[in-house]
C-alpha cells in the first residue's frame, strides 16, 4: 500500500522525474488509443510524455511497465478485465469534468497541477451523474440488455453523448468511402 503520490518511478535502478499532473496522462491515453499510430509511436510518445528525461532510460520495457502501473492508479493486479468499452476520456472529458470537480469541491482545469492519481481517486467517487446515466445506457447496451423506458428516453435525445464515437484510422475511412 502507498501513501504517497509519486513523481518518479523508479527506473533502471534510478528514480526518473515524471509528469505526474492528470493532463499529460490524459494525453497518453488520448494517444494510445490513436488508431493513426504505430504501436512503436505509441510507445515513443508514452516515454516522452511520461519522463522528463525520457532519453536517459535505457531499458525501455521496465520504463513502459512502470508508466502503465501509474497510469493504473497503482494497481497492482496486474489483471485486465475484459469488459465493454463504457468510455473515452476524450470523447466524455466534458461529462465527467463536472463531477469530478464536485467531489473536489473546485475547478480541477484552474489548477496548475493536479496529481493523477487525485484526478483518478475523484473519478471514482463522481457517484450519480450525467456521465454515470450515460455509462448505464452503455453498459446495458453491451449486454443487451432492457432499457428502461426513461433511458430509451434519454437516448433518443441525447444520441450523440451517448454513443462512443467509431475510431476509424485513415484507410479504413478509405475502405468505408469506396464501399459506399
Amino acid at each position: 500500500m502507498r501513501y504517497d503520490l509519486p513523481r518518479s518511478l523508479e527506473v533502471d535502478g534510478e528514480e526518473r522525474e515524471i509528469r505526474s499532473d492528470f493532463r499529460p496522462v490524459l494525453d497518453i491515453i488520448t494517444a494510445l488509443n490513436d488508431l493513426e499510430l504505430t504501436e512503436r509511436e505509441k510507445v515513443e510518445v508514452l516515454l516522452d510524455i511520461m519522463y522528463v528525461e525520457p532519453y536517459m532510460i535505457l531499458n525501455k520495457g521496465e520504463a513502459i511497465n512502470k508508466a502503465m502501473w501509474f497510469i493504473a492508479g497503482g494497481d497492482e493486479s496486474g489483471e485486465k478485465k475484459n469488459s465493454p468499452k463504457l468510455m473515452d476520456w476524450e470523447q466524455d472529458f466534458k461529462l465527467i469534468v463536472a463531477p469530478i470537480n464536485r467531489v473536489l469541491g473546485y475547478e480541477c482545469r484552474e489548477k496548475d497541477y493536479m496529481h493523477w492519481w487525485t484526478f483518478l481517486g475523484a473519478y471514482m467517487e463522481i457517484g450519480e451523474c450525467t456521465f454515470s446515466t450515460v455509462c448505464r445506457i452503455r453498459s446495458k447496451q453491451a449486454k443487451h440488455k432492457k432499457l428502461e423506458k426513461y433511458e430509451k428516453d434519454y437516448l433518443r435525445e441525447n444520441y450523440d453523448i451517448v454513443m462512443l464515437k467509431a475510431n476509424f484510422s485513415e484507410k479504413d475511412k478509405e475502405i468505408i468511402d469506396e464501399i459506399i
